[in-house]
């Protein structure tokens, strides 16, 4: 394997807590065990750039993971190899229980079989978790034949374990060190490389994707959903990356297990677990009916009170599941929480209390090409990391740099801030400062994942979540940017979203030889001065609507921009059809009020189309054929439309039914449409 830069810088900053990639892959397929235990073995062993030492390390490790791990069938040897050596060294997941009867705890080993393992009570308290879920471990299980020949003797006993994970405490300073010598670019590709994912054949929006799935580890109490096509890997990172995660699969989660047993008040996996998974989520269903309504108050406050005390866990729930269609079709049908379970998919209490929609559409299926042959972090120590970064929040190097838009309710608010405080973790393991571009990409990327619970709320009807229109500033005299889902928004459609500033949607009214059409007009300023059309050829028409637009600007810039100069500023202009028409005719006042915009740094309304021509002196012209264009504008998915008073009159005939589907509204001069068509 050829080392790349990124190889190098990790083995000089990371010496001792990097794996390659491909040699866990080798032995994880051979052994009955998940990746992290392999890691742990690799890390232990092969933890090193000399290819010699990596063949001897490999060696030991072929030899532990041989002689240590059962595989199917090999039970009654093993057990027999006890007996007559009177110990065996294992590696198997070690969970314990209360035996109420004989007042003492017994372990299951399951690659054994066995279920009445003897432990001691001090084994079992150093270890609790072995009281929930478990985990993997290093054991030595001893045979005593006297105890064997008792009734009912318990001949099995574990005499000492040795947990499969590192627990060592400045993991973190190690890290947040050594991402000092990586660019953020760099550092993406690394952590993504530590969960044997290479980047290369990746789209931008796939690796924010898969940097997504990572939040739950670094941030508390944080809900994600992610739905998608079969085989992306989705349950892959829960189940073998951390110690700290555990996966449900699909069938009957107990609230015992899940968050207290009553009876002996032992505490459940939120308690235990940094994260929760549940896969294969449209089958899970609890066995008690206040089930959800615990899980509810769970994920909203990370609390859950069972008999008269409330306790406190800090276990992020992830639910991951199918889609049996494509996304398309899925929010043709019904919306896109469909594929959960009866009692979660169409309340919106509960989908209210999701930070996060993970477009599981956006991850590519796990093929070779896109597993990573490169060096990568050894997942316990990754884990580790992620555990303690769940301690520490990063809101503070957003505050009086990012302001949220209105459309933002308090849940949306605290949503957006977990998410982007996870991602920036993630990119920045040590405090410090962090550059506006990163946690801009950190903003759009938690607006976007909380807008898409939004939008399914408000598929099913709820009133209250009617305004989705996600929007940030970058600092105090920043541009209002609005944030979209990329699934409800066609790049040839009018969407619900407010455009950037200085681009509008507009229908010619046509001339003798042209029918009417739809365009976009998309203005950019800078410094200089005059408009340039970028068209070329430019459309004489539209040429001559530009021509009066400038002058209207310049002559009325105090009544449209302020006290900003018009004439200080270069325009330029590009004219978008969407329709057999070209010529761009009688578009005078969208081009002013895209030239307006533009230099005032405002979005005009979302789903608005602006309709009119404005003469030298800045008259409003008639518009011939107001009926037809409305019909366009509803045919083209408006919800606005913005046109000159004279066509009120000869809007009468419009038919009840187009009336009832689109909201006009009148103008009289170039400042009341200014003022009508910008976002409040």
């Amino acid at each position: 394997m050829e080392l790349d830069n990124i190889d190098n810088k990790a083995v000089a900053a990371l010496d001792g807590y990097l794996v390659r990639k491909d040699l866990v892959r080798t032995f994880s397929r051979q052994f009955p065990v998940p990746t992290y235990v392999v890691e742990f073995l690799l890390g232990r062993y092969c933890a090193s750039t000399d290819q010699e030492e990596i063949d001897e390390g490999l060696e030991i490790v072929q030899r532990q993971l041989k002689s240590r791990t059962v595989r199917a069938g090999e039970e009654e040897l093993f057990k027999a190899r006890a007996r007559e050596n009177g110990e065996v060294k294992i590696i198997d997941l070690i969970t314990a229980r209360l035996d109420a009867k004989t007042d003492s705890y017994i372990a299951t080993l399951p690659s054994l079989r066995l279920t009445d393992v003897r432990i001691s009570p001090e084994l079992v308290n150093e270890h609790e978790r072995m009281l929930t879920g478990g985990f993997y471990a290093e054991l030595t299980l001893n045979y005593d034949a006297a105890i064997a020949q008792e009734n009912k003797g318990r001949p099995f006993g574990l005499e000492s374990l040795r947990e499969i994970q590192l627990s060592k405490r400045d993991v973190l300073d190690t890290l947040a060190d050594a991402r000092k010598s990586f660019t953020t670019d760099e550092w993406k590709t690394f952590l993504l490389r530590s969960i044997g994912i290479e980047i290369d054949e990746l789209s931008n929006r796939q690796v924010d994707a898969m940097l997504l799935r990572m939040v739950p580890f670094v941030e508390r109490n944080y809900n994600l959903v992610e739905l998608g096509p079969r085989g992306t890997g989705k349950s892959h990172l829960f189940q073998q990356v951390s110690p700290y995660a555990h996966l449900i699969s699909g069938g009957k989660a107990t609230v015992a297990k899940m968050f207290v047993n009553n009876s002996n008040g032992q505490r459940g996996l939120v308690c235990q677990y940094d994260v929760v998974c549940f896969d294969e989520v449209s089958g899970i269903s609890f066995d008690q009916k206040d089930g959800v309504n615990i899980m509810k108050g769970f994920m909203e406050s990370g609390e859950f009170s069972r008999g008269k005390e409330s306790i406190r866990a800090d276990g992020s729930i992830v639910l991951v599941g199918n889609f049996e269609v494509d996304v398309e079709h899925q929010q043709r049908i019904g919306h896109l929480f469909g594929p959960m379970p009866p009692e979660m998919k169409d309340d919106t209490a509960f989908m209210d209390r999701i930070h996060a929609f993970l477009p599981g559409w956006d991850v590519p299926k796990v093929s070779k090409e896109l597993l990573t042959n490169h060096f990568g972090l050894v997942s316990d120590f990754l884990s580790e990391c992620w555990s303690q970064l769940r301690n520490q929040s990063r809101l503070s190097v957003i505050q009086n740099r990012v302001f949220f838009g209105g459309a933002l309710s308090g849940r949306d608010t605290n949503a957006v801030n977990k998410t982007i405080s996870g991602l920036l973790k993630l990119l920045y393991p040590g405090e410090g400062q962090v550059p506006d571009e990163d946690i801009e990409w950190a903003v759009r990327i938690a607006m976007e994942a909380r807008r898409r619970v939004k939008e399914q709320q408000k598929r099913i009807g709820a009133a209250e979540f009617r305004n989705t229109h996600f929007s940030y500033v970058m600092g105090e005299d920043g541009v209002e940017k609005f944030v979209s889902t990329p699934e409800l928004h066609s790049e040839n459609s009018i969407g619900d979203d407010p455009l950037e500033p200085g681009q509008v949607w507009t229908i010619s009214p046509g001339t003798g030889e042209e029918h009417p059409g739809l365009y976009r007009i998309e203005v950019n300023e800078g410094p200089g001065s005059g408009v340039k059309v970028l068209n070329k050829p430019v459309p004489p028409a539209f040429k001559e609507s530009v021509g009066y637009a400038e002058q209207n600007l310049y002559a009325r810039s105090v009544q449209l921009v302020g006290d900003k100069d018009p004439r200080q500023h270069e325009f330029t202009i590009q004219l978008r059809a969407f329709d057999a028409s070209k010529s761009g005719a009688k578009l005078g006042m969208a081009s002013l009020l895209a030239l307006s915009t533009a230099l005032v740094k405002k979005s005009v309304r979302g789903g608005l189309i602006i309709v009119g021509e404005i003469n030298l002196g800045g008259s409003v012209e008639p518009v011939h054929n107001p009926v037809t264009i409305a019909e366009i504008a509803v045919e083209k998915g408006a919800t606005a439309l913005l046109m000159p008073v004279s066509c009120r009159r000869q809007l009468f005939d419009l038919s009840d039914e187009m009336a009832t589907k689109i909201d006009i509204q009148f103008y009289s001069d170039a400042r009341d449409a200014l003022i009508k068509a910008m976002v409040d």
